[in-house]
């Protein structure tokens, strides 16, 4: 089995926040899984600047409800701490207008990668722009 580090994990969090598609989004899912990468991916869509926390929460428990992560404080930290991180990388294009996309998450061992891949803007006037985290549980 080939060893993933950060790198290719993040790889994965972005691949999968890229997804199409739920049929793409599982299909991805089942070939990281065969190769021990643990995934989880969420649509979202809001304004950003009261969003910021619903986007964290609805990470930590997609990364929860697909086994990403156990219930325990160090890993939910771990994915709000990389979630938030991928925010702070497109908060100045985002700042005051409606984002919308899909947040990817993989897990390797102890690498956790975080990506978020949005349209910000509005209506069809849509800027593109992908922020990544990473932490080590």
């Amino acid at each position: 089995m080939k060893e993933f580090g950060s790198k290719e994990v993040c790889a994965a969090a972005i691949k999968l926040s890229l997804s199409s598609d739920r049929q793409h989004e599982k299909k991805l899912r089942e070939r990281y899984l065969q190769l021990g990468v643990h995934t989880a991916a969420v649509d979202y869509g809001g304004e950003f600047i009261n969003s910021v926390m619903k986007m964290v929460e609805r990470a930590v428990v997609a990364a929860k409800r697909e086994g990403v992560i156990d219930d325990s404080h160090a890993e939910e930290g771990a994915i709000a701490g990389a979630m938030r991180e991928s925010l702070s990388q497109i908060m100045t294009k985002a700042i005051g207008l409606n984002v919308g996309g899909k947040i990817g998450i993989a897990r390797y061992k102890e690498h956790v990668g975080v990506a978020v891949f949005f349209g910000i803007g509005l209506l069809h006037l849509n800027e593109v722009a992908i922020g990544l985290g990473h932490r080590v549980v």
